[in-house]
């Protein structure tokens, strides 16, 4: 009892309870660091509380359930008042969705092959354009757009898009390139993304491409995104996967070091988004092996 009694071995064992996880897995739903588990875990396996069974370079951890059963009400007991459980949980069944999903390895496996073999013409660019022209005229509000770039690109089939960036150098760029370009459905405002200057329930889509690591409250940024919304709206973030290269601080004047699907499925259903779809979608063959994530939710009507 004094053993359970600690927060962290707590939950350890109540997700252990539930399922037989990863340190990886268990690292992403705790949101903790590999020693801190690692050490909690070795305390429980020398009570013979959990067991381990390696698969490949996995161990994969689950509780002694006989050992458990004796004290099994006072742990559902525990788990009602510990207020980090009810989150556990959804993140728990978050990784497991991971688990089964296969789309991310199928989407990799598709990237790896794909321009591998020349064939004149074929290019992630001309199918990105090619795409492009399949959206619907919508309203949409590129969140921390810097130059343009892709607000250009979707400037050519949106009903509308608003071009978010707190640069005045960055905004004034923007501004020249599409009357150069006669964008007349683009609109570049200077503002902040946690606060951008957008009416409320005005946008179909709120677009976070590789702008959220620069925010200094993701959730706010997050957060406006929802009231900027219409009803139905969808809010598409693309980021980093989470990562340690700590120089990408001062090299890329990133704030946050990416974000885990954990992460990202806290701060958007905490935003008020439904129907989460998280997945990575693209990882760097060079060195620090970035990887992006792909976010998406919707406002309900």
């Amino acid at each position: 009892m004094r053993l359970l009694s600690e927060p962290t071995r707590l939950r350890l064992i109540l997700l252990l309870h539930e399922e037989e996880l990863t340190v990886a897995e268990l690292q992403e739903i705790l949101s903790m660091g590999q020693s801190r588990i690692s050490t909690s875990l070795a305390q429980l396996r020398r009570q013979n509380l959990v067991t381990d069974r390696r698969v490949g370079k996995n161990s994969y951890y689950t509780v002694v359930s006989s050992l458990l059963r004796p004290v099994e009400k006072i742990l559902h007991q525990a788990a009602e008042e510990l207020p980090e459980v009810h989150r556990d949980r959804r993140a728990l069944k978050l990784v497991l969705s991971k688990r089964r999903d296969r789309a991310a390895e199928y989407f990799e496996k598709l990237a790896g092959k794909f321009g591998h073999t020349y064939v004149p013409g074929r290019s992630w660019e001309a199918l990105a354009h090619a795409l492009l022209r399949l959206l619907p005229p919508l309203v949409i509000a590129d969140l921390g757009a810097g130059e343009g770039t892709l607000s250009q690109l979707l400037a050519r089939t949106a009903k509308k898009v608003i071009a978010i960036d707190n640069l005045p150098k960055m905004v004034t760029f923007g501004k020249k390139i599409a009357k150069k370009n006669g964008f007349k459905n683009l609109e570049y405002r200077l503002g902040d993304i946690e606060a951008p200057p957008i009416d409320k329930n005005s946008v179909d889509i709120a677009l976070l491409s590789q702008a959220l690591h620069h925010a200094v409250s993701p959730q706010r940024a997050v957060d406006a995104a929802f009231k900027i919304l219409k009803p139905g709206g969808k809010i598409i973030i693309l980021d980093l996967l989470s990562h340690s290269y700590e120089q990408a601080k001062e090299l890329y004047a990133h704030v946050w070091l990416g974000f885990s699907s954990v992460e990202l499925h806290t701060i958007l259903s905490k935003a008020g988004f439904k129907n989460l779809e998280i997945q990575v979608v693209s990882r760097e063959q060079q060195l620090p092996h970035f990887q992006t994530i792909l976010a998406t939710g919707e406002k309900e009507k």
